[in-house]
């Protein structure tokens, strides 16, 4: 992929080597409160590891989702007291996230308005070692990137793009930049109204004990995200041409890599549908490619599927 010359955000706040965003007493995610059971911790967890985050922490954190479940009550982790670098980082890891964020940016603030006459509001992005505190909670880098719709910020520990590369046999520029674009695709979500909406309808799902209701409600969350990434590129590409051969190959096997199906076969030795909550490799392909082919954020609607 081709990056070297697109700009550089601003908007990452740089907390990696800070032992006062890292390491103990930051909150952590509740997920013993909550009730989940041990196969649904090991299978989020998992997925969580690979890409992503469990799901209740993409809409709303899972200490919230949880204590609401539960009937406790939440709170959000404290901010921390010390201040972050921010503005674009030196070294070439914080260059090429700093550069795919710009170009984010400045693909969505056309893109957004001109398809849904939404204004696009810039997220920060915080790069952090190890563990880190977020407006959903702690953060960690065992749970892989995620989105915080509570503040708005996309969240990611570089070293997974190392763990991408070993243990997913992935990796590449453009296999990374959508990792991103995939959160970004769900600060869109939030943007458009999307992420409330799905977590209003998930506490309906749990009161009601259909937890396989809400595990759907989380695959379409997790597959529209796909889509706007690959919407990202289609209009990336129309504008600057940044894909070289093989780039849209990388990221087509990272997806079917990342497939609940592939991940729970790995781990289980068996595959249980009903617990999907990122949707089969089959399928994480098929949203992809919708997005990449069509560049049109209302291809992307799972939810009418």
């Amino acid at each position: 992929m081709r990056w070297e010359d697109f700009r550089r955000s601003d908007n990452v706040e740089d907390r990696r080597g800070d032992p006062g965003y890292s390491g103990g007493g930051g909150a952590g995610l509740g997920v013993g409160g909550g009730h989940l059971g041990l196969g649904a911790v090991v299978v989020l967890g998992l997925i969580g590891w690979m890409l992503g985050i469990n799901p209740a922490v993409l809409i709303g954190g899972a200490e919230m989702v949880n204590g609401l479940r539960s009937g406790g009550n939440t709170q959000r982790a404290p901010a921390p007291s010390q201040t972050a670098q921010t503005g674009a980082p030196t070294d070439q890891m914080g260059q090429f996230v700093a550069a795919v964020l710009a170009e984010n940016e400045d693909v969505w603030s056309d893109v957004l308005p001109a398809q849904k006459g939404v204004a696009y509001v810039k997220p920060k992005l915080v790069l952090y070692s190890g563990s880190t505190r977020s407006g959903c909670g702690g953060a960690s880098a065992s749970m892989g990137p995620f989105y915080c719709p509570n503040d708005q910020k996309v969240y990611l520990d570089t070293s997974f793009f190392s763990d991408m590369k070993r243990r997913l046999g992935g990796g590449g520029d453009f296999a990374y930049a959508y990792v991103i674009s995939h959160e970004i695709g769900h600060h869109i979500q939030n943007l458009l109204g999307i992420l409330p909406r799905v977590q209003q309808a998930q506490m309906r799902a749990a009161d009601a004990g259909d937890k396989a209701q809400s595990n759907a409600l989380s695959v379409r969350v997790e597959l529209m995200a796909d889509c706007l990434a690959g919407v990202w590129a289609a209009n990336a590409q129309k504008k600057y041409q940044i894909l070289q051969p093989g780039d849209v190959e990388k990221a087509i096997s990272t997806a079917q890599a990342i497939g609940d199906d592939r991940l729970q076969q790995e781990s289980k030795g068996y595959v249980v549908p009903d617990s999907f909550t990122h949707g089969s490799a089959a399928q994480r392909v098929q949203w992809l490619n919708t997005g990449l082919q069509s560049g049109q954020v209302d291809a992307c609607n799972t939810f009418a599927r």
